[in-house]
């Protein structure tokens, strides 16, 4: 069996006077599995699956706008790397500087059966909401596999 990768942008925008002052844009995960945990480990950076037809960053183009419902902002694009998920699965992420209007967002849906084993077929957004965080709020929310994405953006901008 192939090993699952997905791919995605991490926006961030200025939000104060020096060059390190950000905010980063992440969304809440949607669905009834997600709408009770609280914030805590359960906002992401907007990603998806691609499959071998299609490159990393084509890919993270496309779902930006299939889970943002906004089209990608123009680069230059960062690259942030690879980072295995405890899943396994394989997420290579870029950030992009953008500013970008969370009200504007038409979030992207997906189909589950919801109560499970209820023959219930439910659409969900793939996120609920997106908003800006500053990196200490954006890294007590964020899915834990996804921090070190974070940390390599505030090292580049440090750097």
């Amino acid at each position: 069996m192939a090993q699952k990768r997905s791919a995605g942008l991490l926006l961030f925008r200025r939000a104060g006077e020096e060059e390190t002052d950000i905010e980063v844009l992440l969304g809440h995960m949607g669905g009834p599995l997600w709408d009770r945990r609280g914030d805590a480990g359960t906002w992401a950076i907007p990603k998806g699956e691609y499959g071998p037809e299609e490159t990393p960053l084509d890919a993270a183009r496309r779902e930006f706008t299939e889970e943002i419902g906004l089209p990608p902002p123009e680069g230059p694009y960062l690259p942030l790397g690879e980072s295995r998920m405890p899943s396994g699965k394989l997420v290579t992420i870029w950030a992009v500087r953008a500013d970008l209007d969370p009200a504007l967002m038409v979030p992207g849906t997906f189909t589950m059966e919801w109560p499970p084993h209820s023959g219930r077929i439910g659409e969900f957004p793939e996120l609920d909401t997106v908003a800006w965080f500053t990196p200490a709020v954006a890294e007590s929310r964020l899915l834990p596999g996804q921090v070190a994405f974070l940390e390599r953006l505030l090292g580049l901008l440090k750097g």
